[in-house]
Formats: structure tokens, C-alpha cells, sequence
């Protein structure tokens, strides 16, 4: 398995010339390149649905790969938000470097724009360190984002202006705003209609640099060679370890967790608390439904979730999969991505990455 504990070993991999070329355990992966390997850094995409097993794995490859571990989770950014977001332990943590948790306060605007450049940031960080690289998590948007090269427009939100639209939406409806975006950007709105959230960005950004954000957008080949791994699970398995999960969230406290968020002020409207999880324990804490059925309630969330995300990941046809249930997955991984830093090569995904 891919624990990454035990004594130091030492791989012995045959070079093209027939010599044999090492590796210490933990020592970076970055030493042994063939001159005719691709000089793009490295960059370890570990993705997956909730609930398989994505942080185990990522902080095994990091331990025995010499990693550090970005984290593509939406949601995990928010301080204060640790149980009902499955963020990594303080022992997760101490066994490997982790990047862009606990960086934002719940009632703080975040947004994928306002992701994407610090994880760039960092993976190159990491990379200039002679370390690997790892983005990990369940969040498609954040990962495609690094994954395919998306340009961002860089521009800062306005929270009047969005208070301003929030509340027309409010008194009228998304419809008229609707009909503005796609009087400005019909390419736009066409793209996101009856997405609340985007459709404020898309005029947020149009009302302040007077260009359509479609217009903005787009995608340039990513500067990493990148091996993009999916860790997948069987549906019902996957449900049940979802449900497993949940309920050992609210044994560690998950309520007291949301009730803490409430009293210290934050309102139960802001995006942050409006994820799974806490929405649910938002309305038992308000007497509107008891603790069962909020957890029931949690269970059915996170299975349509993980069907969201499923429907996400099958999109990525390059990317290489990995069933967890198969007897020795972590090995192959392991494998895999040890032949993928050894030799400088690209994964499948490379040429949609722009290999």
C-alpha cells in the first residue's frame, strides 16, 4: 500500500542506455531525466468523486514521491469549516505539505477567478523547489481550470454592485437580468442561464471593463506536463462510504461546528454555508427539522453530488483511472506516476494539455 511509512528504499529503474539510475525514497522526483524527456514540469492530478479517497492517496504519493499537495476544493479554502468540509487533519497535514486551505473567512467573497491564480502560484512554487506538485480534489470546475488552461478573467468583485443585482434578483426574478447579460453577451448567457451566481459575475465583469466576460475567456495550453489520475468507485459503494463518512462527521461535531459559524455572526445566506453539510444543520439548529432528517437530508445532497461530479469526470476521457476496489490500485498508482516523474513523459491527458 501507499503509506509511505517504513524504513527508506531505494528503486532501481533501467535508464534507455542500459544502466541503472536510483532513486531514494522521499528524494525529488525531479533527478532523473532522460535527454529526451518532455522539460515541462511535472504536475500529479489526483481527482475523484467524495467519499473515495482522494487525501489518502495524495498524501501517500506525496510522502513517496517527495510532494506537496494543492487542494482544488471549493470549499475547503474557509476557516473555521473543517468537519462538514472532510478538510485534512492536523496529522494529514503534518504527514505533507498542503496549499490553499484555511485562506478565506466564511462570509469573505471566493470564486473560482480568485482560485486559480494562487494554485498556479503555488504549483509552480512547489515545482521551483524540486518538489512534485499534486492537485487534489473533488471540485471539476477548479480542477479543469489548471487542467485545460483557462484564462480568468483577473477582475476584483464589486460587492455593491453584486448587492445591487442580488436584490433586483430578489424583487424580480433572474429573468430580467437574464435578458441584460444576453443584450451584452449573448454567448454568455446562453452559456450559464438560470445560474444566479454566474450570471451576476458575467455583468459584474461587463459593467466594469465594458468587454463581455466570453470575450475574456478562453484556454491556453497549461506550461505542465500533466498526468491526470481518477480514483473511481462502484455507485452504491460509493454512496455507502459517503454515508459512513457523514455520520462520523457528526460524531466529531459537526453541529457544534455550524453552531459555532452562527454565533460568531456569520449569516447562514453566504455561499460558504450554503454547501453540504451545513445548510442541512443550518435548518435543525433553527428547529425547522430534527437531526435525523437533516442528516438523511445531508446523505441525499451528497449522492446527487457525487453524480455531478461523475457526470464531470466523464468528460475527462484522457485522464487514467484507477477502481479503488481493485486489489492493488495503490501499487499501480504508485507505479504509474514513479514511471511518469522517472522518465519526463506526459500522461494521456497531455495532449489535450497541450503536449
Amino acid at each position: 500500500m501507499m503509506s509511505g511509512e517504513g524504513e527508506s528504499k531505494v528503486e532501481g529503474r533501467r535508464s534507455k542506455g542500459g544502466g541503472e539510475t536510483a532513486r531514494a525514497e522521499g528524494s525529488s522526483p525531479l533527478a532523473i531525466r532522460p535527454a529526451t524527456c518532455d522539460l515541462r514540469p511535472p504536475l500529479l492530478v489526483v481527482a475523484g468523486p467524495t467519499a473515495v479517497g482522494k487525501t489518502a492517496a495524495a498524501i501517500a504519493l506525496a510522502r513517496e514521491f517527495g510532494g506537496e499537495i494543492v487542494s482544488a476544493d471549493s470549499r475547503q479554502v474557509y476557516r473555521g469549516m473543517d468537519i462538514g468540509t472532510a478538510k485534512p487533519t492536523a496529522e494529514e497535514r503534518a504527514a505533507a505539505p498542503h496549499h490553499l486551505l484555511d485562506i478565506r473567512d466564511p462570509d469573505e467573497e471566493f470564486s473560482l477567478a480568485e482560485w486559480v491564480a494562487p494554485a498556479r502560484g503555488a504549483i509552480d512554487a512547489i515545482g521551483a523547489r524540486g518538489r512534485a506538485p499534486i492537485l487534489a480534489g473533488g471540485t471539476p470546475l477548479y480542477l479543469n481550470a489548471v487542467i485545460e488552461g483557462w484564462q480568468i478573467p483577473r477582475v476584483p468583485p464589486d460587492p455593491a454592485l453584486r448587492a445591487a443585482l442580488e436584490a433586483e434578483a430578489e424583487r424580480d426574478g433572474l429573468a430580467p437580468l437574464e435578458a441584460r447579460l444576453a443584450a451584452v453577451d449573448p454567448v454568455a448567457a446562453a452559456r450559464i442561464a438560470g445560474n444566479l451566481r454566474r450570471i451576476i459575475r458575467a455583468l459584474e465583469v461587463y459593467t466594469l471593463t465594458g468587454i463581455p466576460i466570453s470575450a475574456q475567456e478562453g484556454k491556453v495550453p497549461p506550461p505542465y506536463r500533466i498526468l491526470h489520475t481518477i480514483l473511481t468507485l462502484d455507485r452504491a459503494a460509493l454512496h455507502a462510504r459517503a454515508d459512513a463518512r457523514i455520520a462520523r462527521m457528526v460524531e466529531a461535531g459537526l453541529v457544534a461546528e455550524v453552531r459555532s459559524l452562527l454565533d460568531r455572526g456569520y449569516d447562514p445566506a453566504l455561499p460558504a454555508l450554503s454547501g453540504i453539510g451545513y445548510a442541512e444543520i443550518v435548518a435543525h439548529l433553527r428547529g425547522e427539522t430534527t437531526l435525523p432528517d437533516a442528516v438523511a437530508r445531508i446523505a441525499t445532497n451528497t449522492h446527487r453530488y457525487i453524480r455531478h461530479q461523475e457526470t464531470w469526470f466523464r468528460r475527462n476521457r484522457a485522464a487514467e483511472r484507477f477502481d479503488v476496489a481493485q486489489a492493488g490500485w495503490s501499487e499501480a498508482l504508485r507505479e504509474r506516476v514513479g514511471t511518469f516523474l522517472a522518465r519526463g513523459e506526459g500522461g494521456r491527458g497531455s495532449e489535450r494539455s497541450g503536449k
